[in-house]
C-alpha cells in the first residue's frame, strides 16, 4: 500500500469529505463547459448555457436560502467537511460569482457565432430603420396594452414581485416641472423574453430581439412627456423551498396553502445591471425587503435560463441530429402483449434510447384487460401531459382497484401533483399522499392479473420518474418482471406506504428508510472480505450523488482493504478519490453530455473480477445521500435474469466507464479533469444510440451480431 499523505489523513472531516455545495457548483462548471464544447452544434451549446443558468437559480433558490435561514435562525449546523453556516456561505457567493462571470463570457461567444450562423439577438445599437418601424407597431399593438408602469412614491406601494422576475427600473424627470420621478415596470411573464421579427422587418431570418430591450428602445412611448435618465434591469430569486410541519393535520391543505406561501417567499439574491448606483440599488433592497438578500452586479444578460428560448429557433442543423427511440422487438414478437412478453422472460428497457411508450404501453393494456383485476402506481413527478394519469383514470373508470401514490413534496412539481391527485380522485382513484415526513421517491407499478384460476403480479421498478418528457432526455432504466417474489416484495412496500405495515421476510428488494443502508454495507463488506481472503474484489457503482458520510467510510475502509472502486457519479460527490493510505483504490468519473445520466446501479464483483456472470448487480432509486437512506421511501433491486445482468453490467457500465469523449475524472484536490481521449474514441451517448441492447431483442438478438462486445481495461492514474 502506497505511504498516506499527512495532511490528508489527520481527522479533520475537511479532509476526508469535499463540501456538498461546492461540489454541486463543480458540476454545473461541468455543464457550463459543455457550452464551450466544439464537438456540439452551437444551439445545443446554447442549451447547457441555459441549463447551467436554470440549475444556478435552483441552486439559490433552495440550497443557499436554506444556509441563510439557518444564519436567520441562528442555527450553526457544521456540514460534514466541517464548514460553518457562514463559511460555506462565503465560499459558495465566491465560486458562484466566477460562475456567472463565465456564463457571461461564453453568452458573448455563443452570440457572435450565431450572428455568423444567422442566429441574431439584436441590441438597441444594431436596430436598423426598416426594423425600427416594425418593432415599433409590435409594441404599440402587442407589449404597451400588456405593460402597467408603476410609480415608486408614497402613494403607489411597491408591487409584488414573482420569484425570477424581472424588471425594470426607471429614473425619469417630467419635463413640465423638472421634478424627478422613480417608475418600475414588471415584465410579465405572460410576454415572451424574445420577440422574433418576421422577414417583412427588413431583418434577416433568425433574428431576435429581447422584451427589455424593446421596452427600454421604447419608453418614449411607455413615458410620453418625460426625459430618460436612466434604467435598470434587474431580477430577483425567493426562497422556494417548503418546510413542512410534522404538526400538519390536512397534507393537501398544508401544501395548497404552503404552494402559495412559497410565492412570496423572502428574496434571497438580487441581480442587476453593472454599473447601478448604490442608491438605486439600496432602494430596491429596502422596497424588496431583501435586506439580507444578496445582490450581484451582472455585466451582460441576466436570466441565463432564459437562452433557452432561442434554442427553439427553427435550425436543425445547429442542433444534435433527431434521435428516434426503439420499442423494444420482443414485444413486437408477442404482437404488442406487454404481459405475455413479461411473463416470458424479465425485461429491461433503456430510455432515451428505448421508448418510455413501453411503459405507457404496459399500463394502457392493464387499463383495457378485463383479467386485469387491480394497479398500483407509485407518482413522483409525471409532467403535464401525462399519459400515466390517463392510463389510471381509464382503468379506475374500467371498474379496476387503482392506487396512485401520489408524492406532494417532489419540489417545485407539487402544484401539478395536486392538480393529478384531483383528477385521480374524481375517476375513482384511491389516492394516497405516503409519510408526513418521508418521501415516496421509489419508481414502482404493480398490475395484478387474473389467470386461469389464480392471480399473477407483473411489476415495473424504474430509476427515474414516470415522466414523458424527461424520458426522452434521461438515461434510465425500466425493468419489467413476472416474479413471484419481486411481485409480493412490491406489494408489501405499497403496504407500508398506505398503511404503515412495516414489510417483514422481503425476498428481493431492500427499501429505505428500513434496510437498504445496511444491505448496501453488507455487500460492501463482502467484498472487503475477499479482499482480504486475497480474492478479487471489485465495486461499480453509478449515481446522480454521493453524499452519505457513512457510505463514504466504509468505501474508505474498501480501498484501504484493497477493493478496487469505480463510482461514475453526475453530479455531487464529497468522496476524496485517489489518496494515498485512503482512497487510492478508488476512481471517480462523471459524464455530461447529449443525455443526462440518471440511472441508479451497482455491481459487486462476489469474489472474482470484474465483468463476470456471478456478479451481483443492482438497480435501484436511490442516489447515496443521507436523505435517500434515512428519509425517502426508496428501492434496491438485485438482477438475475442472465440476459439484463449482462446488459446492465458488461454494456451499460463498461459503457460509462469506457467513455473518453464526454467524461470527467475527479482529482483528490476536488477538480475535475477530461478523461484523456486515449486510442479510439468512444462517446457512451452514441453508441447506445446506434446500438441496440441486449435485453427485449427476443429473436432479433439471436440473429444478429449487432450488438458489440465491450472490453474494458481497468484504468490507473499512472496512465
Amino acid at each position: 500500500m502506497a505511504e498516506a499523505d499527512p495532511n490528508l489523513l489527520h481527522g479533520v472531516a475537511g479532509d476526508r469529505y469535499f463540501n456538498r455545495e461546492q461540489s454541486w457548483l463543480k458540476f454545473n462548471e461541468r455543464v457550463l463547459e459543455e457550452a464551450s464544447n466544439p464537438a456540439h452544434p452551437l444551439l445545443e451549446r446554447l442549451r447547457f448555457l441555459s441549463i447551467s443558468g436554470a440549475n444556478l437559480d435552483e441552486f439559490f433558490m433552495v440550497r443557499v436560502a436554506g444556509l441563510k435561514g439557518q444564519l436567520k435562525e441562528d442555527v450553526d449546523l457544521r456540514s460534514a467537511d466541517g464548514l460553518t453556516t457562514l463559511q460555506q456561505l462565503a465560499a459558495i457567493g465566491s465560486e458562484a460569482d466566477k460562475l456567472m462571470t463565465e456564463q457571461q463570457r461564453v453568452w458573448h461567444v455563443l452570440r457572435d457565432e450565431m450572428i455568423a450562423a444567422g442566429v441574431t439577438v439584436l441590441t438597441e445599437e444594431a436596430i436598423g430603420a426598416e426594423s425600427e418601424k416594425w418593432l415599433r407597431t409590435h409594441f404599440q399593438s402587442q407589449i404597451f396594452p400588456v405593460l402597467t408602469p408603476q410609480a415608486l412614491d408614497p402613494a403607489h406601494p411597491f408591487p409584488f414581485i414573482p420569484n425570477r422576475g424581472l424588471c425594470l427600473f426607471f429614473d425619469l424627470t417630467r419635463l413640465s416641472d423638472g421634478e424627478q420621478v422613480q417608475e418600475l415596470v414588471i415584465l410579465p411573464h405572460t410576454l415572451p423574453r424574445f420577440i422574433r421579427l418576421p422577414s417583412e422587418s427588413g431583418c434577416d431570418a433568425g433574428c431576435h430581439i429581447a422584451l427589455e430591450t424593446m421596452i427600454r428602445h421604447f419608453s418614449n412611448l411607455l413615458f410620453p412627456g418625460f426625459r430618460i435618465n436612466d434604467s435598470v434591469l434587474f431580477r430577483i430569486l425567493r426562497d422556494s423551498d417548503i418546510e413542512l410541519e410534522e404538526e400538519a393535520e390536512d397534507l393537501v391543505r398544508y401544501y395548497r396553502t404552503a404552494i402559495k406561501r412559497r410565492r412570496r417567499g423572502r428574496v434571497i439574491r438580487l441581480e442587476i445591471d453593472k454599473g447601478v448606483t448604490a442608491a438605486v440599488e439600496d432602494l430596491l433592497q429596502t422596497m424588496l425587503q431583501g435586506d439580507d438578500a444578496t445582490a450581484v452586479e451582472i455585466g451582460g444578460f441576466i436570466g441565463v435560463s432564459d437562452l433557452a428560448l432561442l434554442v427553439d429557433e427553427d435550425r436543425p442543423d445547429l442542433k444534435f441530429v433527431a434521435f428516434s427511440p426503439r420499442f423494444p422487438e420482443r414485444i413486437r414478437e408477442f404482437g404488442g402483449d406487454c404481459f405475455a412478453a413479461i411473463k416470458a422472460k424479465d425485461i429491461v428497457v433503456h430510455h432515451p434510447y428505448e421508448s418510455f411508450d413501453v411503459v405507457v404501453a404496459f399500463l394502457n393494456q392493464a387499463a383495457a384487460d378485463p383479467d386485469v383485476v387491480a394497479i398500483k402506481q407509485t407518482l413522483y413527478r409525471a409532467g403535464k401531459q401525462s399519459a400515466v394519469i390517463r392510463a389510471l383514470i381509464d382503468a379506475a373508470e374500467a371498474g379496476k382497484s387503482v392506487t396512485a401514490v401520489v408524492e406532494l413534496k417532489a419540489r417545485f412539481d407539487e402544484e401539478q401533483n395536486l392538480l393529478w391527485a384531483s383528477a385521480l380522485e374524481r375517476a375513482g382513484v384511491q389516492v394516497v399522499y405516503g409519510f408526513i415526513e418521508w418521501k415516496t421517491h421509489a419508481k414502482i407499478s404493480m398490475v395484478i392479473r387474473r389467470e386461469a384460476d389464480q392471480f399473477r403480479t407483473y411489476c415495473h421498478f424504474g430509476t427515474g420518474n414516470y415522466h414523458p418528457v424527461t424520458a426522452r432526455i434521461y438515461t434510465d432504466l425500466s425493468f419489467f418482471t413476472a416474479d413471484p417474489r419481486a411481485g409480493q416484495d412490491a406489494a408489501a412496500i405499497f403496504n407500508y406506504i398506505t398503511g404503515y405495515v412495516e414489510p417483514t421476510n422481503m425476498q428481493l428488494l431492500s427499501m429505505s428508510p428500513l434496510t437498504l443502508r445496511d444491505r448496501l454495507t453488507d455487500h460492501i463488506d463482502a467484498e472487503i472480505g475477499f479482499a482480504r481472503a486475497g480474492k478479487p474484489a471489485s465495486i461499480w457503482a453509478k449515481m446522480n450523488s454521493l453524499v452519505d458520510p457513512a457510505i463514504i467510510e466504509k468505501l474508505y475502509a474498501a480501498s484501504a482493504a484493497g477493493v478496487e472502486i469505480d463510482l461514475i457519479v453526475r453530479g455531487i460527490c464529497c468522496l476524496r478519490p485517489g489518496v494515498p493510505g485512503l482512497s487510492e483504490n478508488i476512481r471517480v468519473r462523471s459524464v455530461i453530455g447529449r443525455f443526462l445520466e440518471h440511472s441508479r446501479i451497482v455491481a459487486f464483483g462476489n469474489g472474482r473480477a470484474l465483468p463476470n456472470d456471478k456478479a451481483k448487480v443492482f438497480i435501484s432509486s436511490a442516489d447515496w445521500m443521507p436523505r435517500n437512506f434515512d428519509r425517502r421511501v426508496e428501492y434496491m433491486l438485485p438482477i438475475e435474469n442472465p440476459t439484463v445482468h449482462d446488459q446492465i453490467l458488461d454494456q451499460v457500465l463498461v459503457a460509462n466507464l469506457l467513455d473518453n469523449e464526454q467524461s470527467w475524472e475527479l482529482e483528490p484536490d476536488g477538480s475535475y479533469n477530461r478523461v484523456p481521449l486515449d486510442g479510439k474514441p468512444f462517446n457512451l451517448h452514441t453508441y447506445f444510440m446506434t446500438n441496440p441492447s441486449l435485453s427485449g431483442r427476443g429473436a432479433a438478438l439471436r440473429n444478429s451480431e449487432a450488438v458489440p462486445t465491450l472490453t474494458l481495461r481497468r484504468r490507473t492514474r499512472a496512465d
